[in-house]
């Protein structure tokens, strides 16, 4: 026997099985699955095929996630009505018994910190901004504000898994996923889900990102995000060693190819064709990338609206403008994420920084994407795992104070892409600690997303484990029709 045969050998249960090798087995596994257990492995999957259920708003979407949980009542969720509790300890009757994270479980006061920051009405909405985010607030009517987000998880980890896949545990494909999954490529020459980590100015409180937030989880290896470095080479490895002409390249591929097809004939798993695939698509973005990468080609004018820090990689301008990048050139699918928006402290001196980073560029990408005609067909969200807490997390001055996590209301937005620019949703307390109306839970923002690419969210689904998984679970959720078109 051969090594090659000798491998083979070594099936896995779901090898053997698939391979039919055993009738008992076979028709055991038949029962249980009904008409899907007897699909060839090249066969499409239903619910996939169907898709778009409907005409999509969406092509593409930019994800701009703030790690961290910015501050939704220093910068969208005005209250000023919080001036006269200043250093007064927050009401039980608010609170609620509410579990608190172990960072200020052991305080003996929660003592109320107004925002320190001013506030202004903008547009014809008239939305309240704070004066940290002055270039953004000349987009309101541009941007659907849902005031009114909530979410189960109350630590980091679980949050932004939450936020990402729609299950506080890891393992589960992520939204830009999904999205490849349901929708595919409209680039064959670049992946369909890219990652941009942007670097923050300030570094005082940095939160692991974890590549399980862009996992393909169940689904496929192809649909995984791919991260760009910041950098050097924006893909590690894509080029060529020196003395290794693209032609020998080529060559290599295709002897690779021939013995993996050898190997999917043999043992049938599907991810031996994503694998062959994989190596193709590297192959085509030799090319393709260091043209995508090259923002100095980039006029003047590009950089008046994201600023002059869009020149220097790893900024979260410079991503901004990636992003444009990539969905001009059809990537579905843009994750960005910005770090340091933890602020259990120095909101004074962080926030600040923070809004810097992403204000002139975040208003920059919506008014280049209304330039370029792909403002409509481009959805952009911003926003964080969770809100902060209206009560001071260590000590308390009228310049600077912290905020603990806060999962029971924030602040999210969207614009483009379908989204209803002008749209201010939902509302909090006079305390932004509880919501009053039209609460928003993550499947009710993930449906929505869906909805706006075309996808019903109930449909969108993939056999795993037996069951019909969805992004959005099994509860319902809600699409929010008043802030889309």
């Amino acid at each position: 026997m051969s090594l090659f045969d000798d491998y083979v050998s070594y099936e896995t249960r779901r090898q053997f099985f698939s391979r039919g090798k055993s009738a008992v087995g076979y028709a055991a596994l038949a029962s249980l699955m009904g008409p899907s257990a007897l699909r060839g492995a090249s066969e499409p999957d239903p619910a996939r095929a169907l898709l778009p259920h409907f005409a999509p708003k969406a092509k593409n979407i930019i994800y701009l996630h703030m790690v961290g949980g910015p501050s939704q009542m220093d910068l969208y969720d005005y209250k000023p009505g919080m001036a006269q509790w200043y250093d007064k300890d927050l009401p039980e009757s608010i609170r609620n018994g509410q579990r608190l994270t172990t960072m200020t479980s052991g305080q003996t006061r929660f003592p109320i910190a107004p925002s320190k920051y001013k506030f202004a009405q903008h547009g014809r909405c008239g939305m309240w901004v704070s004066e940290l985010l002055p270039q953004t607030a000349k987009c309101v009517d541009d941007i659907a504000f849902i005031r009114s987000m909530h979410t189960d998880a109350i630590n980091h980890e679980p949050a932004i898994s939450y936020m990402q896949t729609g299950n506080q545990v890891t393992g589960r494909p992520c939204l830009g996923s999904w999205a490849s999954y349901g929708l595919g490529s409209m680039n064959a020459n670049l992946p369909t889900f890219v990652v941009l980590v942007a670097e923050p100015t300030n570094k005082e409180q940095i939160q692991a990102i974890s590549a399980r937030l862009w996992s393909s989880g169940f689904l496929s290896g192809e649909h995984a995000g791919v991260p760009f470095r910041s950098s050097g080479d924006p893909i590690l490895y894509i080029n060529n060693p020196p003395g290794v002409p693209t032609s020998l390249r080529r060559t290599q591929l295709d002897g690779l190819r021939a013995l993996n097809d050898m190997n999917y004939r043999k043992v049938g798993d599907r991810e031996i064709h994503t694998r062959i695939e994989q190596f193709e698509m590297a192959f085509r973005m030799q090319a393709s990338v260091p043209e995508l990468t090259q923002v100095s080609s980039e006029p003047d004018s590009t950089y008046a609206l994201y600023g002059d820090e869009a020149r220097k990689p790893g900024t979260f301008a410079y991503t901004a403008l990636m992003a444009r990048r990539l969905v001009e050139r059809g990537t579905r699918f843009v994750q960005v994420y910005l770090n340091n928006w933890d602020h259990h402290g120095n909101v004074g001196g962080r926030l600040p920084m923070q809004c810097k980073d992403i204000d002139q560029a975040t208003c920059g990408l919506i008014q280049d994407l209304k330039a370029r005609g792909l403002f409509d067909q481009t959805l952009i969200i911003w926003g964080g795992e969770f809100g902060r807490t209206i009560y001071s997390q260590g000590g308390l001055t009228k310049d600077n104070y912290g905020r603990d996590h806060h999962p029971r209301c924030f602040t999210m937005w969207m614009a483009g892409g379908g989204a209803k620019g002008g749209t201010i949703y939902g509302e909090t307390d006079e305390f932004s600690y509880n919501i009053v109306a039209d609460p928003v839970g993550v499947h009710d923002f993930h449906a929505t997303i869906l909805h706006l690419m075309g996808i019903n969210h109930e449909r969108f689904t993939y056999k795993y484990q037996g069951l019909d998984q969805r992004l959005t679970g099994v509860e319902a959720a809600q699409v929010l029709r008043k802030v889309i078109v």
